[in-house]
C-alpha cells in the first residue's frame, strides 16, 4: 500500500510541496490492473530496501524520488517507458519550483532501463534497489517471473521466451549486477543463480 503521508513527507524533504493530483497520480498508475509485477507492491519494497540502506545515499530524498517514479509509466508495448516516466516526475519537480533537481532526478530514472552503467553512486543505488527482486529466494523469484509474463501475456509464447532469454543474457553477462558491496554481497550470488535457473527452463 503507498502511504500518501510519505509521499507529502518526501516533498518536505525536497524542500516543496507535493504538486496537486500527483498522489492519485501514483497511485492510479501502480494500482492498475495490467501491473502485475511493476506496481504498488513493487514499489513499496523499493521503498523497504531504501529504508534499511538509506546510509549508501548521498542524497537520500532524490534517491526515494526515482524509486517511487521510476515506473509511473509502464506499458510493454512502449519503447520509451523510463523515459516517460522521467519526463512526468521531472515535470513535478518542475511544478514545485524544484527544477534544480530535474537532471540528477532524470538520470536515476533512466538508469532503470540497466542498459549501461549508472552514472554515480546514488543512479547506481536506484538500480540496485530496483534490481533487489532478481536475489530474493527461489520462490519470490518464481512468482516475479510469472508476474512478467502476466505483462506481456498480449506476446505469444515462443516469442516471449525468446525475448526473455535474451534479457536473462544481458543481464548474466554483466560483469556485476549489483554496485554498491554491501548489497552485492546480498544479492549477487542467488540473483545469478536465479537468472540462471530461469534462462535453463526458457530454454528447455
Amino acid at each position: 500500500m503507498l502511504s500518501a503521508t510519505r509521499w507529502q513527507a518526501l516533498w518536505q524533504e525536497l524542500g516543496g510541496t507535493a504538486p496537486a493530483g500527483s498522489f492519485a497520480e501514483l497511485s492510479a498508475a501502480y494500482g492498475a490492473a495490467d501491473r502485475h509485477y511493476h506496481g504498488a507492491a513493487h514499489i513499496t519494497a523499493c521503498l523497504a530496501h531504501l529504508d534499511r540502506w538509506r546510509s549508501l545515499a548521498a542524497d537520500a530524498a532524490l534517491v526515494e524520488l526515482a524509486l517511487w517514479t521510476h515506473d509511473l509509466v509502464y506499458d510493454t508495448r512502449r519503447q520509451d517507458n523510463e523515459a516517460a516516466s522521467a519526463e512526468r516526475a521531472c515535470q513535478w519537480l518542475a511544478d514545485a519550483g524544484l527544477a534544480a533537481h530535474a537532471e540528477a532526478l532524470r538520470e536515476m530514472i533512466l538508469a532503470t532501463r540497466h542498459q549501461q552503467p549508472p552514472t554515480d553512486s546514488d543512479a547506481a543505488l536506484v538500480v540496485d534497489i530496483d534490481l533487489s527482486i532478481l536475489g530474493s529466494t527461489t520462490q519470490v523469484y518464481a512468482g516475479y517471473e510469472e508476474a512478467v509474463r502476466q505483462e506481456y501475456a498480449w506476446v505469444p509464447e515462443p516469442l516471449f521466451r525468446a525475448g526473455r532469454a535474451r534479457l536473462l543474457r544481458q543481464l548474466l553477462a554483466m560483469p556485476a549486477l549489483y554496485h554498491h558491496a554491501p548489497l552485492a554481497a546480498q544479492w549477487e550470488a542467488p540473483a545469478r543463480r536465479n537468472l540462471q535457473a530461469a534462462l535453463a527452463a526458457l530454454e528447455s
